[in-house]
């Protein structure tokens, strides 16, 4: 007799139950899905013991006729594929046939199904994989399918099984992924009769957000869109002041079905790139929409991995429209109430504002009235608008602890009159604003043709892009324990930490000098010496050439010693063999191959730390004032390079609430 046998059905199902069930959140993952794929709008689970004692899953699909019933209970018996085309272009969330037989070998099933709305509908009870009862029942159209005692004939498999917390935790994030993937349906979660998930099946992904993690952070979420020729994406993503310590909070959609993509996560993040602390993670969830036949589903037993066939593309469409999105905001985190509770909760007085022409000479006199001016009882600055570059004059301004780089401080976006400001002014002002001209006097019909051109002039028009929220013009008060500077402005009071704000400003400076750091390069009269083992000489050896494209050159100096022969001249004075170190550190440190432009980052933000005013340190109110004028005209003031809050703000409403000015 031969040695290879055709193993037993039943086997054969407890064989695959062991890789489709792997604990009750598997059940619930498969049942749910099937009802997913049946086109349900509601679908309830309820579970008791996390899972073990039962899990039960009702919908209001399509059901099924008391043929298709038991024939579903079959190993790879499906209405979803057809043939081998059909397995390059899925858009099911299930395929292959195995849920239902593999979770009926290791469990009691019930499954009572209805095809329509006539009340008639089958009733199919299988045992172990045994079938014990099939009749005809009354039943509503749709399925209800119920798993007692999950793993109850395989006691090895129920030994591994984890507290009853653990696999409930399980089963409730996979109701979570499912209900933010599919907004149109309406979910319900229920264990030991309580209800932990309910969402209104709406459509609206804000609201299942809400739902699901609470309107707070439904608050806090952004609106994400873009398309390529093979993708759509949308979803929303958090401001970085919402931030999780892992990647719980990050869900990842493709055309309906939830995955784990490790390159996609990466490239969120990418786009938040210096927004977020060090082991932060937003909240996200992302939906792409894509052709079927540019994806294979069909690599993982849970399909919860799938492959891309144009991944790169898809890697930098996400990182583009995350790092525009968030370019748009202003991310100044509220220490106070959110707006929206603001708005709801102020009671405002409304005013009749009365309009009275302005005498030639007070018009005049206000146009050369810088605008912004600070208020009454705050220290008079110099213009920031015109504030000279740190080193220029004498005083604290040639003490300056962050004396700017070569190229001069740059100009406050804000700090003068507003983008427009000027033309406003001056087209309000019109004739009557010059001494001594005399006002010609216009017809009804040359008045209203004047007015409509000004008010054209002064709406923005609809094809031109928004313009991207400008960092806050800020009056500076003082300093707060040497680490803080007060500033304030019409909307409230402002928190800048001095470190990062200036950590920032040199990140910025830094990370553009090493885009070109062989242009600034100085050979040293004394080389420095490096000693490093064996291991990391040899390693180091073959990435010279990176340390090169960073302006670093390095020479073996025998046994494991280097010569450091050159290094641009620009890295902070004193600093430069312990930021040398630190970078060959890194480098050792990147297992694969190393990325020049990870290189560059992590060199100007070793910079930009070590040149930074620190903590405790004063400093004067000219120093402030050119720290905010650098701090504004950064490309993203707003978060140091490690992704720390550099400004938080209190509202003017929060405040006068402290005070009890408003009730």
């Amino acid at each position: 007799m031969g040695k290879i046998n055709i193993l037993d059905e039943h086997i054969a199902n407890q064989i695959a139950a062991g890789e489709v069930v792997e604990r009750p959140s598997s059940v619930v993952k498969e049942l749910v899905e099937n009802a997913i794929d049946a086109g349900s709008t509601r679908i309830d689970v309820a579970i008791e013991e996390g899972g073990l004692e039962l899990i039960r899953v009702t919908d209001n699909g399509s059901g099924m006729d008391p043929d298709d019933c038991e024939t579903a209970f079959f190993r790879h018996a499906t209405s979803k594929i057809a043939s081998t085309q059909d397995l390059f272009a899925i858009r099911t969330l299930g395929f292959r046939g195995e849920a239902l037989p593999s979770i009926a070998a290791v469990s009691k099933v019930e499954c009572l199904t209805a095809p329509d709305t006539s009340g008639l509908g089958c009733r199919f009870v299988i045992e172990g994989g045994t079938v014990r009862a099939k009749m005809e029942a009354t039943a509503p159209r749709g399925t209800d399918i119920a798993v007692r005692e999950l793993f109850y004939n395989t006691p090895a498999r129920l030994k591994y099984m984890k507290t009853i917390q653990t696999e409930l935790g399980h089963v409730t994030d996979y109701i979570y992924r499912l209900a933010l993937a599919h907004p149109g349906i309406a979910f319900t979660l229920k264990h030991n009769g309580h209800t932990l998930v309910q969402t209104l099946g709406n459509g609206d992904l804000l609201q299942a957000i809400a739902a699901i993690y609470g309107t707070s952070v439904a608050k806090n979420m952004l609106p994400i869109r873009g398309e390529t020729l093979d993708y759509r994406l949308d979803g929303y993503i958090a401001k970085p002041e919402l931030t999780r310590a892992n990647r719980g909070g990050i869900s990842t959609v493709i055309n309906g079905r939830y995955i784990r993509n490790y390159p996609m996560v990466q490239a969120l993040l990418q786009g938040y790139h210096t927004l977020l602390p060090i082991n932060r993670f937003p909240v996200a969830v992302l939906h792409v929409q894509m052709d079927p036949t540019l994806i294979d589903v069909n690599v993982h037993p849970a399909k919860l991995e799938v492959r891309f066939s144009k991944e790169p593309e898809l890697m930098q469409l996400v990182e583009r429209e995350v790092r525009e999105t968030l370019g748009k905001q202003r991310l100044i985190p509220a220490a106070s109430m959110p707006a929206a509770k603001r708005l709801q909760e102020a009671v405002v007085q409304e005013q009749l504002e009365l309009y009275r022409p302005q005498a030639p000479q007070a018009q005049a006199s206000a146009a050369r009235q810088p605008t912004g001016a600070p208020m009454p009882g705050a220290a008079a600055p110099a213009e920031r608008w015109s504030a000279p570059a740190p080193g220029a004059g004498t005083g604290a301004a040639s003490a300056s602890p962050w004396a700017q780089p070569p190229g001069g401080a740059p100009q406050r976006s804000g700090g003068a009159a507003g983008a427009g400001e000027p033309q406003l002014r001056a087209a309000s002002a019109g004739p009557a604003a010059q001494p001594g001209a005399e006002r010609e006097r216009l017809s009804p019909r040359e008045t209203a043709a004047a007015s409509e051109a000004l008010l054209r002039a002064m709406t923005p028009q609809a094809e031109e892009p928004p313009a991207l929220p400008a960092f806050p013009k800020l009056h500076p008060i003082g300093q707060l324990h040497g680490t803080y500077i007060v500033a304030q402005n019409e909307e409230g009071l402002f928190l800048i930490d001095q470190h990062a704000a200036h950590e920032r400003i040199n990140y910025e400076h830094y990370y553009d000098k090493f885009g070109n750091p062989a242009e600034a390069s100085q050979e040293l009269l004394v080389p420095l010496t490096l000693e490093f083992t064996a291991i990391e000489a040899a390693k180091l050896a073959d990435r010279l050439p990176q340390l090169e494209q960073a302006g670093v050159y390095l020479e073996p100096f025998g046994g494991a010693s280097f010569l450091v022969r050159a290094y641009p001249h620009w890295l902070p004075a004193g600093e430069e063999q312990a930021l040398i170190e630190e970078m060959i550190e890194w480098l050792l440190g990147e297992k694969k191959q190393v990325d020049i432009g990870k290189l560059r980052e992590k060199a100007a933000i070793m910079c930009s730390c070590k040149a930074s005013i620190k903590a405790n340190q004063s400093i004067g109110l000219l120093e402030i004032e050119t720290l905010l004028d650098r701090l504004a005209a950064c490309r993203n003031p707003y978060t140091c390079p490690h992704g720390r809050p550099i400004v938080v703000s209190f509202s003017t409403y929060e405040l006068e609430k402290m005070f009890k000015r408003v009730m």
